[in-house]
C-alpha cells in the first residue's frame, strides 16, 4: 500500500480507495430533483445547449461559436457508472501500488492564488511535469488581473482603449460572454469592481463594504460593454474591470491536458486548487475516485466519492471563502444585482463534464441560477452532470445519476 497526498482546496480530495464503507454509514442523502426536466435528447455534444452549440475543430478551445450540431440518434449516457459513499477516515489519499506499473510522480506548486498538483501515473517523467508548471506560469502571467502587463491587467488599465490580447484570452472572453448571456448577466466577467470591495482572505477583520461603494461599483458591471474585434478587446466603460476567476482555471486545466496527451501521457490527474481533471483512468483500468467535501464540515469530512475516468470535477461552494459577521455568513459568490453574496439555499454545486472550462464556468453559473434553473440548464447539456448541495443537507442529482439515487 502506497500513500499519496493530493493537495488542493479543503473541499476536494482525490481518493483512489478500493474498499469504501457502504451507503448505510453515510449521513448524506442523495435525492432526485423534484422537477420535470428536459429530455436527454435535447442535449448536445460538448456540454453546450443544442441551439447554441457550435462546430469545433480539434485545436479550437471549447467555446460555442459555430453552427449547431444535429441531434444524436442515441440517448444521453451517464458520465460515470457508480457512486460510492464512505465515512472519511483521514485526509490522505490512498493508492494501491502494483509492481507492474511505475510509481506515480507528483509535483506541487503555488499558482493562481492556490496550491496546484499534477500527478503522472503511467509516465513518471520529471521533464513532463516541468512542462506543465511552465504552462501554469505562462497562463498566470497572461490571465491574472493582478499581474502587471498581463492581458487582463492591460485591458483593465487601458482607459477604455482597444487592447491587443492573445488567442487564449480571446477564447476565454468569448466563453465568458456566452455564459453571461446564458445566465442573463448573473455570471458576469465584469464583476471586478464589486469583488474588489470584499475581503474573504481572513487576513483582516471582517467588514462589509459601504452601501454607496457597492452601488457605485455595480454601475460599472455589464458584460455588454465588452467588445471584441479581431485580437483587440475594448471596455466601453473605462472603470469596468474584467475578472476571469470563474472560468480561467478550467481553461488552463484543459490546455494542460492537451499538453500531457502530446507527451504520450494517458493516466494522470490535474488538480488546480480543487478543479480536478482526470486524464484516462488508473493504470489498472479502474476509475479515479474524487472525494467531495461535506459543506461546512471539518476539512476532509467527505460527503461522497465520484469514480471518474477522463472527466473534470469542479465545485463552487459558499464555504470555500467566507467570513461570519454578527451571526451572518458572507461568501464569495456575489449577486451582480445587489453586490452581496447570493442567497438561494445552496451550499455547493459540483459539475462533471468533459471540458474543465465548461465545468468551471457552470459550477458558478448554476450556483447563481439556483437549484431549479441551474438543474434545467444542466439537463439541457450533453456530457454534463451536476450535484446541488442544499442547506437542508440534501444532494440533488441531475438525471444522469438517477440510477444511483437510493
Amino acid at each position: 500500500m502506497k500513500w499519496f497526498d493530493i493537495l488542493g482546496k479543503p473541499w476536494t480530495w482525490m481518493s483512489i480507495a478500493s474498499d469504501p464503507i457502504g451507503l448505510k454509514n453515510s449521513p448524506i442523502s442523495l435525492v432526485k430533483s423534484g422537477q420535470k426536466l428536459p429530455s436527454e435528447n435535447s442535449r448536445s455534444p460538448g456540454g453546450m445547449p443544442r441551439q447554441q452549440q457550435k462546430e469545433r475543430s480539434p485545436s479550437t478551445p471549447s467555446t460555442p461559436h459555430t453552427q449547431p450540431k444535429e441531434p444524436p440518434m442515441n440517448t444521453h449516457t451517464p458520465l460515470f457508472k457508480t457512486i460510492l459513499f464512505f465515512i472519511p477516515l483521514s485526509l490522505i489519499i490512498f493508492f494501491t501500488g502494483c509492481s507492474k506499473t511505475p510509481d506515480p510522480l507528483s509535483k506541487t506548486g503555488f499558482y493562481f492564488d492556490t496550491v496546484i498538483t499534477i500527478t503522472l501515473y503511467d509516465k513518471p517523467d520529471e521533464s513532463i511535469l516541468d512542462g506543465c508548471f511552465s504552462l501554469a506560469e505562462t497562463y498566470e502571467n497572461r490571465l491574472s488581473k493582478t499581474k502587471e502587463n498581463s492581458d487582463v491587467w492591460n485591458i483593465n488599465h487601458s482607459g477604455g482603449k482597444p487592447t491587443a490580447v492573445s488567442e487564449d484570452t480571446l477564447a476565454l472572453l468569448r466563453a465568458c460572454l456566452f455564459y453571461a448571456e446564458l445566465s442573463d448577466g448573473k455570471a458576469d466577467p465584469t464583476i471586478g469592481p464589486v469583488t474588489e470591495l470584499w475581503d474573504f482572505s481572513g487576513s483582516s477583520p471582517a467588514v462589509l463594504p459601504a452601501q454607496t461603494d457597492l452601488e457605485n461599483a455595480l454601475n460599472h458591471v455589464g458584460y455588454e460593454g465588452i467588445s471584441i474585434e479581431g485580437d483587440m478587446v475594448r471596455l466601453a466603460d473605462p472603470d469596468a474591470e474584467i475578472d476571469l476567476g470563474f472560468i480561467a482555471k478550467g481553461y488552463i486545466a484543459d490546455r494542460m491536458k492537451e499538453y500531457l496527451a502530446s507527451q504520450g501521457v494517458a493516466s494522470a490527474t490535474i488538480n488546480l486548487g480543487g478543479n480536478v481533471l482526470a486524464i484516462g483512468s488508473r493504470p489498472d483500468g479502474s476509475p479515479f475516485r474524487i472525494g467531495i467535501q461535506k459543506p461546512f464540515a471539518p476539512s476532509g469530512d467527505i460527503a461522497l466519492v465520484l469514480p471518474v475516468s477522463d472527466l473534470s470535477v469542479v465545485s463552487s461552494g459558499t464555504y470555500e471563502r467566507y467570513f461570519e459577521l454578527d451571526g451572518t455568513i458572507y461568501h464569495h459568490i456575489l449577486d451582480t444585482k445587489t453586490g452581496y453574496p447570493v442567497q438561494n439555499n445552496l451550499f455547493q454545486v459540483t459539475i462533471l463534464s468533459r471540458s474543465s472550462m465548461d465545468g468551471d464556468a457552470l459550477s458558478t453559473t448554476c450556483f447563481l441560477l439556483g437549484l431549479e434553473e441551474g438543474m434545467k440548464l444542466v439537463e439541457s447539456m450533453e456530457d454534463t452532470e451536476a450535484l446541488f448541495f442544499t442547506s437542508d443537507g440534501a444532494i440533488h442529482a441531475s438525471s444522469g445519476l438517477e440510477d444511483f439515487v437510493p
